[in-house]
């Protein structure tokens, strides 16, 4: 029972450490890669200010430095004056804003400087038919503009899911790792350094080898274990599951050809002396059969 305790609280113990690795990792990628995204996100938009001037035919003017307005809100000034296409400037920052993963839903508005008013406005959302574009096609006259652009906000989780994933998936397979070589199945301690013979056999457990007429045989751990259950019970019947259970129970999966594999294993490594083999038992287990002389 208290063995049993141990292990379940050894379990507990790198379930909560692995969690904690998670926690540090979503926090360590919020931290270094919110601010990248974000002075990605303001290159487009300069890049949005630098194509809609080509399209009105001005390739030497500026495009003031980029400002943020509010939370998730941005705004993109011009030294001077210009003319737009409606449809030409909603298909600018569609493609262009197709590269910022972050961004999902938008509003535009291109805002007249003299008096305030809303020159021209439409919103794009991820969900194609929300979209809310009016007047295509429309020139607009040349004046002082500067367009507002704003973002709905987003989920941290969502926000970085591709770093957050691809560094989850990671840190599970590093607990795993971890936790599968922590939870190996061990010997039994009172058994871990004795010796059987049977037959011509000399089985050493701690060496993990057997030595037969003069011979020296190298035995895997889960060979090991698997022949300590036989030559602590030989010419008795073990059942499948009892074998199944012991050597794989706590390695997570058990695949049932896994057993029949290492039988097959110890029977080639016991061949040498005709006097020892491990036989089946049609519709229950396995016996190590051991015919004294």
């Amino acid at each position: 029972m208290n063995s049993r305790q141990n292990l379940l609280s050894g379990k507990t113990k790198y379930v909560i450490a692995l969690l904690l690795l998670v926690l540090i990792s979503l926090v360590f990628f919020v931290n270094t890669n919110s601010d990248f995204d974000l002075s990605k996100r303001e290159v487009l938009l300069r890049r949005i200010g630098h194509e809609i001037l080509l399209q009105s035919g001005d390739s030497t003017s500026r495009v003031l430095p980029i400002k943020k307005i509010a939370d998730n809100e941005y705004q993109i000034s011009f030294e001077k004056e210009f003319t737009f296409q409606t449809d030409s400037l909603v298909n600018i920052t569609q493609r262009l804003l197709a590269k910022d993963y972050l961004v999902n839903d938008y509003v535009v508005n291109v805002i007249n400087c003299d008096n305030s008013s809303v020159a021209y406005g439409y919103a794009i959302s991820k969900n194609k038919k929300d979209d809310i574009v009016a007047c295509i096609g429309r020139k607009q006259p040349i004046a002082c503009y500067v367009i507002t652009i704003k973002f709905k906000p987003i989920g941290i989780f969502t926000a970085n899911y591709k770093y957050f994933i691809g560094g989850l998936l990671f840190l599970m397979l590093v607990g795993f790792v971890f936790w599968k070589s922590k939870h190996k199945k061990e010997l039994p301690k009172d058994l871990s350094n004795k010796q059987f013979t049977f037959g011509s056999v000399l089985f050493d457990v701690q060496k993990r080898q057997l030595e037969i007429n003069k011979k020296t045989i190298d035995l895997t751990a889960t060979e090991t274990r698997l022949l300590l259950i036989f030559a602590t019970s030989p010419n008795e019947t073990i059942e499948r599951s009892r074998l199944q259970k012991e050597i794989w129970e706590d390695e997570g999966v058990i695949v049932g050809r896994s057993l029949d594999m290492f039988i097959s294993k110890l029977r080639k490594k016991l061949e040498l002396d005709p006097n020892i083999n491990i036989v089946v038992i049609r519709g229950k287990g396995y016996k190590l059969e051991v015919n004294f002389l």
